[in-house]
């Protein structure tokens, strides 16, 4: 792992679609400047990661460029509290934003409105029976003032062998046989990394959430990773946390004995309307 030697303008790198304007380079800043990344990734897939603290603060979180989406370089990412984030055609880029947001498990909220609806509806929710749905269905759907999306055929591939794997995992909203919502993303020991979710009809994404943290709650699981802020998921109960605290608590959780493996016939088939009561 060695610093880049070439120097780099920020403003010249396409920044992943739906990026926060906190997360983008400051054009004012970056014009008076260039500056080299602090690292660039080994291509030995088992090669490490810098430290998560020593993260740029222009674009807030960018940690490290390069690497592949290896099994091994995901996993290790993910328990170092990095993830990757990048546009199509552009080196692959590592972030660690401080601060961070996060889910407490019992803490996502669903309006009173939303569970009058919720008691008389018929949905149901299973766990990695449709992952590649759920996948694709987030990289298709829509998002205001979003221009394309991140999850890339390359991206989806390397979920996909995770998934595989036993690592990576969706949670999917059923309309009878009709997929309506989802959430997919990265479990290691007692962490769930968040990475996407989708509604194919109004709520379908509230609900996938509001199931997961639910049954990772019932698990002991306390935080769900969210990554970065988002307007809709401070509505539903998501909260910053110091990137130092988030860090600790990774370490710890992703050293705890979690559920490798398919969660299919461990989630079973959950009624929607179950939520309404949590």
């Amino acid at each position: 792992m060695t610093a880049l030697s070439r120097k780099w303008n920020a403003t010249s790198l396409k920044l992943p679609p739906g990026m926060p304007r906190r997360y983008r380079c400051d054009a004012r800043y970056n014009a008076r400047m260039t500056r080299p990344l602090p690292w660039r990734l080994a291509d030995a897939p088992d090669s490490p990661f810098p430290p998560a603290e020593t993260a740029l603060r222009k674009p807030d979180g960018l940690l490290a460029v390069g690497g592949d989406l290896h099994p091994l370089r995901l996993l290790n990412a993910y328990a170092g509290g990095i993830f990757p984030w990048f546009s199509e055609g552009e080196p692959i880029l590592w972030w660690s934003p401080d601060p961070r947001m996060v889910f407490r498990t019992d803490g996502v909220h669903l309006s009173s409105r939303f569970r009058r609806q919720l008691r008389a509806s018929s949905w149901e929710l299973t766990a990695d029976t449709a992952f590649n749905r759920v996948m694709r269905a987030c990289a298709s759907a829509p998002r205001p003032g979003q221009d394309g999306t991140w999850i890339s055929p390359e991206m989806v591939h390397a979920y996909s062998h995770l998934h595989d794997l036993g690592f990576a995992h969706s949670f999917e909203v059923w309309d009878q046989q009709s997929l309506v919502g989802g959430i997919y993303g990265v479990a290691i020991g007692q962490m769930f990394f968040g990475e996407s979710m989708f509604s194919g009809v109004s709520g379908g994404s509230k609900i996938a959430l509001a199931a997961l943290a639910a049954t990772l709650h019932r698990w002991g699981w306390p935080l769900v990773d969210a990554q970065v802020e988002n307007p809709h998921l401070l509505r539903m109960g998501a909260v910053h946390l110091p990137r130092e605290e988030f860090l600790q608590h990774v370490r710890q959780a992703v050293r705890r004995e979690g559920r490798e493996g398919p969660w299919t016939q461990v989630v079973g088939r959950m009624p929607a309307r179950d939520l309404a009561a949590n």
